[in-house]
């Protein structure tokens, strides 16, 4: 599979094919192929909005794959701040790196930023839109936990109607055969139009309001945060801030044996107790957004194909 040159802004935008290309592509960087790929190269982190794991493990895999970060995590100490437009940004940009890592607030900055820079651009995370390298790192933990991707029953829980996480993912698994199960307050459902791009695929899927309700055996759950800053009303955000807390008493029937993951940060919807249950993947879920995004670099400068 032939990326260099490629943007990566959208799980939309990538075959059965290539997401599972990609998947074993990361598994070969973490078991130590690739060494030293990105030497000479420079990636510029340009994030607009507040991040940890993505912005650090964006670096970190290109400072350990010999390669260079430029950048800000702050959107105050940047020309945004004196009323530059994204686009000259991204133009100017991209005459100083090799590859662009980008996270903005608002949907579709991504999409804009790729077809105006001269380098590629890989999003990470527009508003409630889509997080294709989460997505990517996400499918790399199943496979690793499952030897597989195909056939398994997904279980969704928290904010789907906000969460770019969760909405990335979906679109990735209905080209698995996979079974989704989505748990959430009917505010916080999925959004109709992903719904839609579902049945399309031909992904079973159905809606349930509580964990109790799950009608099947699940093989992961994934929990997503009530996303308190996606909410223009915070009364509403009160109402569903704790509509659901995943503990040791609620982890049972359908939920028993699943394996749970998180994009994190948490806030208390899973408790702490859980962390050391062989239920819980979610922090080595955390650590492969480092080969995951290793992989992605390479693949898109051409450093690895």
């Amino acid at each position: 599979m032939d990326m260099k040159g490629r943007s990566i802004v959208s799980i939309r935008d990538f075959t059965h094919e290539e997401i599972a290309s990609i998947v074993a592509k990361a598994l070969e960087v973490k078991a130590g192929k690739w060494p030293q790929a990105m030497r000479g190269k420079v990636l510029a982190t340009l994030f607009f909005e507040p991040s940890t794991r993505t912005r650090l493990s964006f670096e970190a895999a290109m400072v350990s794959m010999g390669g260079q970060v430029i950048g800000f995590a702050d959107p105050n100490v940047s020309s945004a701040k004196k009323g530059e437009s994204l686009a000259d940004t991204i133009r100017t940009v991209t005459g100083y790196v090799d590859v662009i890592a980008m996270r903005h607030p608002l949907e579709g900055a991504a999409r804009l930023a790729s077809q105006v820079a001269s380098v590629p651009v890989i999003n990470a995370g527009d508003g409630a839109n889509q997080h294709p390298t989460q997505t990517c790192l996400d499918l790399v933990t199943i496979h690793e936990e499952f030897g597989r991707l195909d056939g398994l029953t997904v279980g969704m829980l928290g904010d789907l109607k906000h969460g770019r996480t969760v909405h990335s993912l979906a679109q990735a698994l209905s080209h698995f055969r996979s079974r989704l199960v989505l748990i959430s307050p009917p505010s916080l459902r999925m959004p109709d139009h992903l719904k839609l791009e579902l049945e399309a695929a031909g992904c079973a899927f159905e809606e349930v309001p509580t964990l109790e309700s799950v009608p099947c055996k699940l093989d992961v759950l994934y929990v997503t945060r009530i996303q308190k800053e996606r909410f223009a009303d915070f009364q509403e955000y009160e109402r569903v801030a704790c509509a659901y807390r995943l503990n040791r008493e609620t982890l049972a029937g359908a939920c028993s044996q699943a394996r749970i993951m998180h994009p994190l940060p948490r806030v208390d919807e899973i408790a702490e107790e859980l962390d050391g249950t062989p239920n819980a993947i979610y922090f080595r879920q955390a650590h492969n957004g480092i080969p995951t995004r290793q992989a992605l670099l390479g693949l898109v400068t051409g450093a690895i194909r």
